[in-house]
């Protein structure tokens, strides 16, 4: 007994004589700016009048992956912000569009009817990552630090606060147009934070909302005296023209004759307000465990849907960006400290140019309607199918879904219904490659194409064919655009390191929108999401 005690007493001296293990060095602070339909080329496109604070700060402190690439399709924003996060695909995460097919109803990708509103009675508080199928970075790092880490996410659509922030986030946020205030629901929380309730007390976007928009109108024809018409110029020369202008762009508008006389909010400016707001509310950045902030920037998105990439209002929103992202990081500077936090920049997909302007440049263009394909579709069936009803339910996603219920009872084979869709969607002109989902592997269809239709393919909640139209074929209509597809428009996005960690440089090397996640756990020294099939970006930790 006297010699077990000895022992114990020696192996106690030889663990206390063992120096501690140094505290993993992690930044203070990971921010996550996601902007909605940002192009590769924006960084580039108007970099003569960005500001020296915002785009090209962080290009010219950070490390800038010139060659990111979306790897699946379909190319939409639920998918993107999810993949950001996770290192996944829809194949894996089960975010399989911004609306999929669950349990055999169209299902949009947060909905959540067992959750209530918190800070709204309306339908907008109902939602809830519970359709998401994955971890997220953020999500691993709560497990690293036992919830010691706070995870906060921040946009004005709901997907794009949820789904960033993961399954076990402190909360999300969101804008619920109805209550004109940010909300989240009962799966975070039972109550807004104060700090919340203060901020939409702040009434930001009434405040902004008085404020008219601003209209370019001719500078001979509007005068104080001609006031009144001044909507039929409006009409005349830039019907609906949306934001502020800033000094550059008023500058050259002059010079061609036209004036200023109103001015609109921006929703980007409200959501980079209100991950301010989070900041200091959750004091994020404050102690020695890192926290995340997920950022979702979503007007540029909104914008780019009604009006084109080529639009002078594109030009405005991104000047006007670059302006709220300088003010955010001098912000993050004075409030966690130049160096102590890491911010990244990316986009959850593209857009194409307006098929519009494209044929005005002898650029052929076409559009792609979902709807009038799926009534299309069932009526050529209906010949070969006599009395079998609807077999097609939707296209959406560039997919086709069926009614596989039906299909079963009728006693059909569901691979000769899906080969019948795939001849007939051959025999269009528009498309490019239609494939039955269970065989694309098999199918005549050159890589990167096949991989990013299987990355993008999920059993329960895909369609059964895919369709791949030629580039410049898209779902909009003439005047604004859309996104969807593999073409560079869609999936080429910018990737940018900036602070902690990270060095000044870039690279063309090839990396995917997955590489994100691991890139960013591999800084953090924590696990990847359990999902996540990227790898991390070794020209950035080299």
């Amino acid at each position: 007994m006297k010699r077990l005690y000895i022992l114990l007493c020696a192996g106690c001296c030889l663990f206390s004589a063992v120096p501690a293990v140094a505290q993993v060095e992690r930044p203070k602070l990971v921010i996550g700016i996601v902007v909605d339909q940002m192009r590769w080329d924006y960084l580039y496109r108007y970099q003569s009048r960005y500001s020296e604070g915002g785009f090209k700060r962080l290009l010219g402190e950070g490390f800038t992956c010139e060659n990111t690439m979306i790897p699946y399709v379909p190319t939409v924003t639920a998918i993107g912000h999810s993949c950001i996060y996770t290192g996944s695909v829809p194949s894996i995460t089960g975010i399989a569009g911004n609306n999929f097919i669950l349990n055999g109803q169209k299902t949009y990708c947060t909905d959540d009817a067992g959750v209530r509103g918190v800070g709204t009675t309306s339908e907008a508080g109902l939602m809830s990552p519970r359709n998401l199928q994955t971890t997220t970075i953020g999500d691993e790092l709560r497990l690293a630090t036992n919830g010691r880490s706070k995870v906060v996410g921040v946009a004005l659509k709901d997907r794009a606060s949820i789904l960033p922030a993961g399954k076990n986030p402190t909360c999300t946020y969101w804008f619920d147009n109805e209550t004109g205030g940010f909300v989240t629901s009962s799966y975070y929380c039972e109550e807004l934070p104060e700090w919340v309730k203060e901020f939409n007390n702040r009434h930001l976007p009434d405040l902004y909302l008085s404020e008219p928009w601003e209209t370019l109108y001719p500078i001979e024809t509007y005068t104080e005296s001609t006031q009144d018409s001044a909507p039929e110029y409006e009409k005349e020369v830039c019907e609906g023209f949306p934001a502020t202008l800033p000094l550059p762009l008023k500058e050259i508008y002059r010079q061609m004759g036209y004036d200023i006389v109103r001015r609109t909010p921006f929703g980007n400016t409200l959501t980079l307000e209100m991950a301010k707001a989070a900041v200091e509310g959750e004091e994020l950045g404050q102690d020695d465990d890192t926290d995340m902030l997920c950022v979702s920037c979503s007007s540029t998105d909104y914008i780019g849907h009604q009006v084109g990439p080529n639009s002078v209002e594109i030009e405005d929103v991104y000047l006007r960006l670059d302006k709220d992202i300088e003010e955010f990081l001098v912000y993050l500077d004075g409030h966690v400290g130049k160096g102590n936090y890491l911010v990244f920049l990316s986009a959850d997909h593209g857009g194409m140019n307006n098929k519009t302007f494209l044929n005005d440049r002898r650029i052929t263009a076409d559009s792609w309607n979902e709807d009038e394909m799926k009534d299309y579709l069932n009526r050529v069936l209906a010949q070969v199918y006599p009395d079998a009803g609807e077999l097609v339910t939707y296209c959406m996603n560039y997919q086709v879904f069926f009614d596989t219920d039906r299909i079963v009872r009728l006693g059909l084979s569901y691979d000769q219904v899906k080969a019948v869709v795939v001849r007939i969607l051959k025999n269009d002109p528009r498309v490019l490659y239609a494939c039955d989902q269970e065989w694309t592997a098999t199918a005549p269809i050159p890589e990167p194409i096949r991989t990013r239709i299987i990355n993008g393919y999920n059993r329960e909640r895909s369609g059964g064919v895919q369709v791949i139209t030629k580039p410049r074929n898209y779902y909009g209509d003439d005047q604004g655009t859309d996104h969807g597809m593999w073409n560079p428009y869609d999936s080429h996005i910018p990737l940018v390191f900036m602070g902690w960690g990270c060095k000044h440089g870039s690279t063309t090397k090839p990396t995917y929108m997955t590489d994100i996640a691991p890139t960013l756990a591999a800084l953090l020294h924590i696990q990847m999401p359990d999902g996540c099939v990227g790898t991390p970006i070794s020209s950035l930790l080299e």
